[in-house]
């Protein structure tokens, strides 16, 4: 019997992220958010996102130059972490705040800009305050 091709997504395996200075954005990645730097090769940078590969680099063609997608970053403590990084010089676009219920849980979210100027942000899903 022939085997079967499995065709289900079993993950997202790495993230690319639009820059316009490699270096700058790989200091920003690495310094100011902590990621773990994995490598960096011409005109690539990566890192590791909790089992998830994150790729910085310039657009390969012009076509693609666009701003990139939102990325939620999971925090332990949304306002700790957030109030870092705006010690450390990061746009912030807001204090974190409260979005949802989820149930037994609340989901928090605060927004900030990349050294390249792209939209990311943070979240925490905290136990239900009631």
């Amino acid at each position: 019997m022939p085997a079967t091709l499995d065709t289900r997504i079993h993950r997202v395996g790495q993230i690319s992220i639009n820059v316009k200075d490699l270096e700058r954005a790989t200091a920003f990645y690495r310094d100011r958010l902590g990621l773990q730097h994995l490598f960096t090769v011409p005109k690539m940078s990566f890192f590791d996102c909790g089992g998830t590969r994150l790729m910085l680099a310039p657009a390969e063609q012009p076509e693609r130059d666009h701003p990139s997608s939102i990325l939620y970053f999971t925090v332990t403590d949304i306002e700790t972490f957030h109030a870092s990084l705006v010690k450390a010089g990061v746009k912030s676009e807001g204090d974190p705040h409260f979005v949802a219920n989820l149930g037994e849980r609340d989901l928090w979210i605060g927004f900030f800009r990349d050294s390249e100027g792209n939209l990311m942000a943070l979240m925490e899903e905290k136990p239900y305050a009631n």
